[in-house]
């Protein structure tokens, strides 16, 4: 399957975990973003985060947006870069991080 095109089925994406390139947990996937008008997937709404990647505010809301472009693979797991990866450290620039709350 090519990584840029979404699954056949975009439900089942709903539940799976979602792991960086490195291996880390990441979250599970608890929704789909899409874009009707160009029928794409754009991003997967995730919650049960990984504490060590996200702030108190992203795990006090009910959850985060990682933007399905960062998605490598899907399988029984989904793959993402290690640029979520990057999020944890506390000297990201405030626009470089595309850490959303659902």
């Amino acid at each position: 399957m090519d990584h840029r095109s979404a699954p056949q089925e975009i439900t089942t994406l709903v539940g799976r975990e979602v792991y960086s390139k490195n291996g880390v947990f990441v979250g599970e996937v608890e929704d789909i973003r899409l874009d009707l008008d160009h029928e794409a997937v754009t991003g997967l709404a995730l919650h049960q985060l990984n504490n060590e990647l996200f702030g108190a505010d992203a795990r006090s809301s009910r959850g985060v947006i990682v933007p399905y472009r960062w998605v490598q693979a899907v399988g029984d797991v989904i793959i993402v870069n290690d640029i979520v990866e990057r999020l944890r450290q506390p000297d990201t620039d405030e626009d470089e991080e595309e850490e959303v709350p659902a």
